[in-house]
C-alpha cells in the first residue's frame, strides 16, 4: 500500500513530468483522485514557492483535486503554510496573494483582488514557512463565485529591502480593483523572488456535487467571494 507521504511526494513531481497524477481518494471505497498539473501557459508563474494546505500538501501549479470536498474546504480553511527555500536568512520578504480574475476569467472587471498581504517577513521564517511580519491584508480564502469558471490563485513573494510597505486608506476600503502594478511600482518592487499559484472553480460548478439533503451546508459567517 503506497503511504499518504509518498503519494503527495508524487502528486507534487507531476508539476515537473507536465502528468496528471491519480491518487487513492478513499481507501475502502477504492475511488480515484486526481492531481492536476497547470497547463504550461500558466505553468511559467511557478517559480520556486510552495504553498501548502491542510490534506492536499503543496499546492502549487496544482488544480485543487475535485475529491473528498477539496473545493468547499478550501474556503474555509486558514492560511496555508508558504515556503521560499531560496530565501536569504538576512533578507526581509513581502508576501502577496490575489485571484486576477475576479469575478470571472473572462471578464475581470475586479482584478486584482487582494486575498492577502504580508511585509516584514524575515528569510529565515520564509524558507521554514513561517509567515510572520505585518499583515496589511489578513488572509481571506478562495471563494470563487458560482458560475464563474476556475479561478487562479497567485503567490508573489518581494525582496522588500528596507522599505515601510503601507496600504493608503482607499486601498485598505475593499479587497477588489486593486491596482497591484501601481502598489508595485510605487515601492519600487520589480521582479518577484518566488511565485506560483494554483486553480480551483466553485464547488457547486463540479459535476460530482451533490446538495446536501435537508437544507444548505454552508456556514453563516461565508466568506465574501472571490
Amino acid at each position: 500500500m503506497v503511504s499518504m507521504g509518498w503519494t503527495m511526494k508524487l502528486a507534487t513531481a507531476a508539476l515537473f513530468l507536465g502528468l496528471t497524477m491519480v491518487v487513492p481518494r478513499d481507501e475502502e471505497d477504492g475511488d480515484m483522485c486526481t492531481y492536476e498539473a497547470l497547463s504550461d501557459t500558466d505553468a511559467v508563474l511557478c517559480k520556486g514557492l510552495e504553498v501548502f494546505y491542510p490534506e492536499l500538501g503543496n499546492i502549487g501549479c496544482m488544480f485543487v483535486p475535485d475529491c473528498n470536498n477539496y473545493r468547499q474546504k478550501i474556503t474555509h480553511w486558514d492560511e496555508p503554510i508558504v515556503k521560499f527555500p531560496g530565501a536569504l536568512e538576512g533578507a526581509t520578504y513581502i508576501l502577496v496573494m490575489v485571484d486576477p480574475d475576479a469575478p470571472s476569467r473572462s471578464s475581470p472587471k475586479a482584478q486584482f483582488w487582494r486575498h492577502w498581504l504580508v511585509t516584514d517577513i524575515k528569510g529565515v521564517d520564509m524558507k521554514k514557512g513561517k509567515i510572520q511580519g505585518q499583515e496589511l491584508s489578513a488572509y481571506q480564502p478562495p471563494s470563487p463565485p458560482a458560475q464563474s469558471g476556475f479561478h487562479r490563485y497567485q503567490f508573489f513573494v518581494y525582496l522588500q529591502e528596507g522599505q515601510n510597505i503601507s496600504l493608503h486608506s482607499k486601498e485598505n476600503k475593499t479587497r477588489g480593483n486593486w491596482k497591484m502594478d501601481k502598489f508595485l511600482n510605487h515601492f519600487h518592487l520589480s521582479e518577484p523572488e518566488a511565485s506560483t499559484q494554483f486553480m480551483t472553480e466553485n464547488y457547486q460548478d463540479s459535476p460530482n456535487y451533490q446538495p446536501p439533503a435537508g437544507g444548505s451546508s454552508e456556514p453563516t459567517d461565508k466568506p465574501k467571494q472571490s
